[in-house]
């Protein structure tokens, strides 16, 4: 999701950000408005640039009224109410909801009363980057025979962008893919914990259950929880609402560049900016450069295919050649969405869009199911907000995936990126029981 403008990236105009003692980003006293702009949304834009107000998403009235999400600062809030705009509270104080999220947890072990997989704690809580490898490490021993942890490459600060690979009874590489991802965005917490969840669920239940065996015979896995860990991390030590990578960029002291809003297809255009400082921000070149973490997931996609020294090779024709991919999807929050392509165009559809229509649509009832929650189900740009040099358009057109998904999981503004603990684990069961119906159906 998108910022209009992103807190820390330029000097600050009338709010002076504020660290606690350890040099994080204190939140404490922002609220969070969800406020309709009326007509002129330049206009408004501007105002919330003079109120140093951070937009949390911006929906542009598709399926629902347009509207933009905002924290205010607790020095703005005066100027805010005295703009009489059209709004509704969803937050007293985002402060207060990075809290309600929990301190963030020691790693559980395992659960030697379940072949060894980690515990199921894990999902009752949020942890830090090294243990989500240690995840990783533990749920991959306890199903070693079909399974190997794959590293798609490293990040710009060197760390590594670790991921599973599972596969069934054909053998390792023998089935077309499905591929995830999550973490792109550093702040969407809740989306790194539904996708090992989903792995959780994968390699639990193979031996136990024909259904899920079924999934993994047909099926090679490709999970990549965390796509973004020098985002992820600075979101945990220093400022809770970061979006981007952590790669400087040259002629500027902004940091950062959405990992998401550069891949090298219909990558610049209204959906995206050459704002330094945006969150949304591409290269302003006529292709976009290596920036290590989008560089290295499409090529990942092909390790069935290719040696890890070979990754770097164009994907397109190793694909071609191999076993292909039959469904993608990149997991993000918030919005309670299941979006299909395309996000550079609302005009354009996908060849077999009434199909991906009706998965979709399927794949939003079966996630009602156990809590009620209710997903939107549609293309991108059509359901909520043009965004070009996004993942699911290249992997559908340039890698020719049948299925091209991106997830906006929970919630719809009230808590937002802030998703408290308790909701992880009621997160993942919903996502899972969407996947189970995706999975026997597509």
């Amino acid at each position: 999701m998108k910022f209009l403008q992103s807190l820390l990236l330029v000097a600050p105009l009338t709010v002076a950000v504020r660290l606690d003692r350890r040099g994080k980003v204190v939140y404490d006293g922002y609220k969070v408005f969800r406020v309709v702009p009326g007509t002129d949304v330049a206009s408004f834009e501007a105002q919330l640039e003079s109120l140093e107000a951070v937009d949390l998403t911006h929906n542009h009235g598709h399926v629902e009224e347009e509207h933009f999400d905002i924290a205010v600062p607790p020095e703005s809030l005066s100027a805010f109410d005295a703009l009489n705009l059209t709004s509704q509270v969803l937050s007293d104080d985002i402060g207060v909801d990075i809290a309600l999220e929990g301190d963030l947890a020691e790693y559980p072990g395992v659960d030697l009363n379940a072949a060894a997989l980690p515990s199921l704690s894990w999902f009752t809580a949020y942890h830090a980057y090294a243990n989500h490898l240690t995840f990783l490490r533990d749920i991959q021993s306890s199903f070693s025979s079909n399974s190997e942890l794959i590293t798609a490459g490293t990040s710009y600060e060197g760390r590594p962008i670790q991921g599973i690979h599972l596969w069934g009874s054909g053998g390792k590489g023998s089935r077309p893919a499905v591929y995830f991802h999550g973490n792109v965005h550093a702040r969407e917490w809740i989306s790194s914990k539904v996708v090992e969840y989903l792995t959780y669920q994968l390699v639990a239940n193979y031996n136990n259950d024909t259904t899920v065996k079924s999934f993994l015979d047909k099926y090679d896995f490709y999970i990549l929880p965390i796509v973004n860990p020098d985002g992820f991390v600075y979101t945990q030590t220093n400022n809770r609402m970061w979006r981007k990578n952590r790669q400087p960029r040259s002629g500027t002291t902004a940091i950062g560049t959405d990992v998401n809003r550069n891949w090298p297809y219909q990558w610049q255009g209204q959906g995206s900016s050459t704002s330094p400082g945006s969150v949304t921000v591409v290269w302003p070149l006529v292709t976009p450069p290596r920036i290590p973490e989008s560089e290295v997931i499409p090529l990942c996609l092909m390790m069935n295919l290719i040696k890890l020294a070979d990754l770097f090779i164009a994907l397109g024709d190793r694909l071609a050649a191999g076993r292909g991919i039959k469904l993608y999807i990149d997991w993000h929050s918030y919005g309670q969405l299941i979006l299909t392509p395309y996000g550079y165009s609302c005009t354009a559809a996908a060849s077999n869009q009434a199909k991906q229509s009706t998965l979709s649509r399927g794949t939003a009832s079966a996630i009602a199911r156990p809590y009620g929650t209710r997903f939107t189900a549609g293309p991108t740009c059509a359901t909520l907000y043009v965004a070009n040099g996004g993942s699911n358009d290249y992997v559908t057109d340039v890698n020719n995936a049948e299925l091209g998904w991106a997830i906006e999981l929970r919630d719809t503004g009230r808590n937002g990126f802030t998703l408290p603990a308790d909701q992880i684990m009621a997160s993942g069961i919903e996502a899972w029981e969407g996947m189970k119906y995706l999975f026997a159906n597509m």
